[in-house]
Formats: C-alpha cells, sequence, structure tokens
C-alpha cells in the first residue's frame, strides 16, 4: 500500500477511535503532502511523501530548543509526539554505527582529507541515507572524520 495511502486510512482509523491528536498530525502531514502535489502537479510517489514527513519532522525538532529555553515542556511533549508519530511512516531509521560505517566508505572511495571535502562526502552520502537519517547528524559525523 503506498504511503500516502497508509497515512490516510490512519487518519480515518483515529478519528473512528476518537484520538485527536495522532488525527490532527496525520491530516497536518497530509495537508502537507497535498499542498507539495499541487505546487508540483505531480503526484508524491512514496519518496515524495518521505521527504515531505522529513521536513515537517525537522521543523519539529528545530523549534524543541526553544521551547526547553522558554520553560514550555508541555510544547516540547507535543513536539516530540508528534515527531514520533511521523517517525513511524518513515523507514528504519540508521543508528550511529550505521552511519558512520557509510561516512568512512564513502570517505575513503573519495579519497576525502580535510574540511574542504566536506561538500563532496555529503553529496554522496545524503542520497544513500535519505529518510533513514537526520541531515545534521550526517553532517556531525562527518566533520567527525574530516579533521
Amino acid at each position: 500500500m503506498p504511503l500516502k495511502e497508509r497515512i490516510y486510512k490512519d487518519m480515518v482509523e483515529a478519528m473512528k477511535n476518537k484520538d485527536n491528536f495522532k488525527k490532527n498530525i496525520l491530516s497536518m502531514v497530509r495537508a502537507a503532502i497535498l499542498q507539495v502535489e499541487k505546487d508540483t502537479q505531480k503526484e508524491l510517489d512514496d519518496e515524495g511523501v518521505i521527504n515531505v514527513i522529513s521536513k515537517e519532522i525537522k521543523q519539529r525538532k528545530e523549534v524543541l530548543p526553544d521551547y526547553e529555553k522558554s520553560g514550555r515542556q508541555d510544547l516540547v511533549d507535543k513536539a516530540k509526539k508528534e515527531i514520533e508519530i511521523m517517525l513511524s511512516y518513515l523507514p528504519k531509521q540508521l543508528s550511529e554505527e550505521e552511519i558512520e560505517e557509510i561516512v568512512k566508505k564513502v570517505i575513503e572511495e573519495t579519497d576525502a582529507k580535510t574540511k574542504s571535502d566536506i561538500g563532496k562526502v555529503m553529496g554522496k552520502v545524503m542520497p544513500m541515507v535519505k529518510g533513514r537519517a537526520d541531515g545534521n547528524l550526517v553532517k556531525e559525523i562527518v566533520n567527525k572524520y574530516l579533521q
């Protein structure tokens, strides 16, 4: 079943179960998907849907520190719960060790040595981990290996 269809069915199921939180987050994800489809005038495949979900997760992760600084634990908890729900629609996330293995392999293949080679390494690593790893984590790991 296509991912977009699964999200819709889960949203309907959440409505039936009166799970307003899950219904609202899935409705928001679905609206974001439909907006991208309208803007590009193309129907998104699973990869496109994964990109939209990843972007939504990234937005929430970016505001977490602000919520924590302002002492809004309610908003922190809400954002974390939203992230958790959205992550369930992404492919299994890679562990740090798995990302490190990919980064080491790419560094070896590209013969990267210094920080000036970050772009070259990131350009090869990101398509390999798309939807399965946070870009900031990948960048941290690349930076760690390119001193």
